[in-house]
């Protein structure tokens, strides 16, 4: 089984810990994880975008001129697309744009991005992340300490001072464990997760 260092939030080294091979060590597959994050981007897509036909607009309900007659073209509405006002003729209306992967697909996808940061020295892993009251400045020292700038960190259950201290820090995202996901595991740079966490993913993940 693969190995990691556990450090304090001083980033002191503690102790090791053994990680489960099939969540932090595995074939890191980018189709799964491409196909992933496209189904989580599509998702947030509101999809609302809409014109009206004509026979939404108002208005157009007799013809303009008789059938017959006029030396024009003949018309049944003012409210037709080549008319000004008129319908639009095939125009967006209001729809859902995600689609569906499959639970194994998901999951393996997650455990690719897991191993991806595991394998390129990308996670680190600490005993616990806690504060004594919320602030952002005592945040950012901590991850001036951890040296990272960029960074996602998973967390093991609730924890309001950590979560409301680093809201406000750029390129800085607090996950719980339940809450992790392909996209914001593969959009910041360095993954920190806490031993709690560790096993909670271990415990949803492994097989």
């Amino acid at each position: 089984m693969a190995k990691v260092t556990v450090y304090d939030m001083q980033k002191n080294p503690l102790s090791e810990r053994e990680l489960n091979d099939s969540v932090f060590d595995t074939q890191v597959k980018g189709y799964l994880i491409h196909d992933v994050v496209r189904s989580q981007l599509a998702a947030r897509r509101q999809g609302t975008a809409a014109t009206k036909s004509r026979s939404m607009v108002a208005g157009g309900g007799r013809k303009p001129y008789k059938q017959k007659g006029t030396g024009n073209a003949r018309q049944g509405t003012i409210r037709a697309p080549h008319y000004v006002g008129g319908g639009v003729a095939f125009g967006p209306s209001p729809r859902q744009y995600g689609f569906k992967l499959n639970k194994k697909v998901r999951r393996a996808a997650l455990c690719s991005a897991l191993s991806a940061r595991f394998q390129g020295k990308e996670m680190l892993v600490l005993s616990e992340m806690k504060l004594d009251t919320v602030s952002t400045k005592s945040f950012a020292q901590i991850m001036r300490g951890l040296e990272l700038e960029n960074a996602l960190i998973v967390i093991d259950g609730a924890n309001p001072e950590i979560e409301l201290s680093a809201r406000n820090l750029h390129n800085v995202k607090v996950l719980r464990a339940e809450g992790i996901n392909v996209y914001d595991v593969m959009k910041y740079r360095n993954l920190v997760v806490t031993e709690g966490a560790v096993e909670i993913l271990e415990g949803a993940l492994a097989q």
